[in-house]
């Protein structure tokens, strides 16, 4: 029903053509045109306007923030954004608004596009993330995935699509479930490809090393790792290396052990931050080796103080390390801001 309604006010409706341009203009300029023919959107793109407007007529309220939500969801799900049913809930808590804008049911999965508005200042910027604070209270068993999709500056809203799979493959139309966030991350720094100040050449073999209980790991070589070894062996931390070019993130530790050269970093109280990253060598040809596998481990669980100590090791003979320059990914936050947001809403299907 919902579908036939839509469909016959879009019969009627013409969208404007500065509003069509500006879709198209978004559709080619983000990720997304880099996969889709441009020949193929116009269909496409003229249902969604036409929907967007529909909207924006039944609804005149919604308008301010029906039409830029509605070019992200296009842009991230073309062929089924006019599906999604509108929402409009929101809740506000510390100045922020935390709005579910729509949601769109298919089979076993809900997908739901929400938004976060920062109403009094600039804690809301392109790079938010809600952490893992968000939590879903459901009727049935999930998994579910946060992703950030945009952000629009000039109204300072972030736009995330969360994603809910329900496990057993029934049906979850009609059911209800409660979307909450108790606190986010924003004012990110990205450091890539940053050249690490450290002479491989002058490296040598660790004098005192330490057994830890390893928290996890990854790596190419990580399950042949875990074979053999889950207490690893590491070093240990010594000061942090002043030259380490990246704020919240200590470089504590670069030597060798059992012939691999192991480097080791801290991130002081981790859960208020998530600051991470990752090493590689790049060799004389400018080749990028990644590390065969890197584990962590922590100075202590659920207390203040808490470090989180990440060690990457790479399988170079130490005869010819000094053929490599060390390289690194990271990433740091700024800001955390904590507050209690909260909408109950239906799940509800457009068929």
């Amino acid at each position: 029903m919902f579908k036939e309604r839509y469909s016959h006010m879009n019969n009627q409706i013409h969208p404007r053509d500065q509003l069509l341009q500006d879709i198209l203009d978004s559709a080619h300029d983000g990720d997304c045109s880099k996969r889709i023919e441009p020949l193929r959107l116009k269909r496409p793109v003229v249902a969604l306007v036409a929907l967007c407007i529909c909207l924006t007529m039944a609804m005149p309220v919604l308008a301010a923030t029906v039409e830029p939500i509605y070019q992200l969801m296009y842009m991230v799900s073309p062929s089924v954004a006019q599906f999604f049913m509108p929402v409009q809930k929101s809740s506000e808590s510390n100045g922020i608004k935390l709005e579910v804008v729509s949601s769109y049911i298919h089979d076993n999965i809900a997908e739901i596009y929400v938004t976060m508005q920062d109403l009094t200042g600039d804690r809301i910027d392109g790079t938010t993330d809600l952490f893992d604070s968000y939590s879903i209270n459901r009727p049935f068993d999930s998994s579910a995935h946060c992703q950030l999709i945009g952000y629009e500056q000039n109204t300072k809203t972030a736009t995330f699509l969360i994603t809910i799979d329900e496990w057993g493959s029934q049906n979850i139309a009609g059911d209800k479930i409660t979307f909450s966030v108790r606190e986010f991350l924003s004012h990110k720094n990205k450091y890539d490809g940053l050249e690490i100040p450290v002479e491989l050449s002058s490296i040598l073999t660790a004098e005192r090393t330490q057994t830890v209980s390893s928290n996890g790991g990854g790596g190419k070589d990580y399950q042949s790792y875990l074979d053999f070894e889950r207490n690893p062996i590491a070093l240990i931390p010594s000061d942090p290396m002043e030259a380490f070019p990246v704020d919240g993130i200590d470089l504590t530790g670069i030597a060798y052990i059992g012939g691999k050269l192991h480097i080791q970093t801290a991130v002081k109280e981790p859960l208020d931050n998530d600051n991470h990253g990752s090493f590689y060598l790049k060799d004389a040809t400018g080749t990028d080796i990644s590390c065969n596998y890197s584990f962590s481990f922590s100075n202590q669980y659920e207390q203040p103080g808490r470090i989180d100590y990440h060690e990457y090791v790479f399988d170079i003979p130490q005869e010819y390390v000094s053929k490599y320059l060390l390289y690194g990914d990271f990433v740091t936050s700024g800001m955390k801001t904590k507050g209690d947001w909260r909408v109950t809403f239906p799940l509800e299907s457009t068929e």
